[in-house]
């Protein structure tokens, strides 16, 4: 069991340079979530939630103060070493998908196995590895299905599973309900539920308060500032690991 949070940040800020003027996207916030955790980022537009999910999510840098991602503090890292962070322990779901056209769901799902220099395992491996998770969002049927051959919902569970494919430490999604109808962003949120209950670390940024309420709190932000963080009442479940392989 983790004994450390999976995001710790102090004092962190980010300075934009408009010409003469010096602009805070985020301006000394301190946030905390253990493993575990489903939580949401919120705030209006100009808000600062976008600029805190790039960092998170490794993305980009600090101007200063810290980031401390599963207890290795990131924040000083160069693009090289932020690059092998976001393959090896952050799975990335976004609201347009990110998919490859013209290339099936399960080769879309290997991409980050491929892209790992660290761990090259043979390709039989990879393979059964992206069925696993293709089978464990439910499109086991889908496999040689390319993304324009499938509905918006069946995209975003691609994404989903390929997010998951490399184990990462942490799931960021980002609006992952925003092109979806009402019944799809439904069937996504009953995955991420599962995902959540199955132990994974979930940091969702969505405007819609009705889906920040499945969450187990929501933070707000405005000005570039954590303006407050509401409770809403979900239990913190037992971590258990969500197996992907085969």
């Amino acid at each position: 069991m983790v004994d450390h949070p999976i995001i710790r940040t102090e004092e962190l800020r980010k300075i934009y340079q408009m010409g003469d003027v010096e602009v805070a996207a985020l301006n000394g916030v301190d946030i905390r979530i253990d493993p575990g955790e489903f939580v949401a980022i919120m705030g209006p537009s100009g808000s600062g939630k976008s600029t805190m999910m790039n960092i998170l999510g490794c993305l980009d840098r600090p101007t200063a103060g810290g980031y401390w991602l599963d207890g290795e503090d990131v924040s000083d890292m160069s693009k090289e070493q932020l690059a092998a962070i976001r393959n090896h322990q952050i799975g990335f779901v976004f609201q347009s998908y990110n998919l490859l056209s013209g290339t099936s769901a399960l080769k879309n799902v290997m991409l980050p196995m491929l892209y790992n220099r660290e761990n090259k395992m043979p390709k039989d491996e990879r393979v059964e590895r992206a069925k696993a998770a293709l089978e464990a969002v439910g499109l086991g049927d889908r496999m040689d299905h390319e993304p324009q051959e499938m509905s918006g919902g069946q995209r975003q569970r691609v994404a989903i599973a390929r997010a998951l494919v490399n184990d990462p430490v942490l799931i960021l999604a980002d609006e992952p309900t925003g092109n979806l109808d009402t019944r799809s962003g439904e069937e996504i949120m009953a995955i991420l539920h599962d995902m959540h209950e199955r132990g994974r670390t979930i940091v969702m940024v969505t405007h819609e308060p009705e889906i920040a309420e499945h969450t187990q709190r929501a933070i707000h932000m405005r000005d570039g500032l954590l303006e407050r963080i509401e409770q809403n009442g979900h239990s913190k479940h037992r971590a258990v690991p969500l197996e992907v392989t085969a």
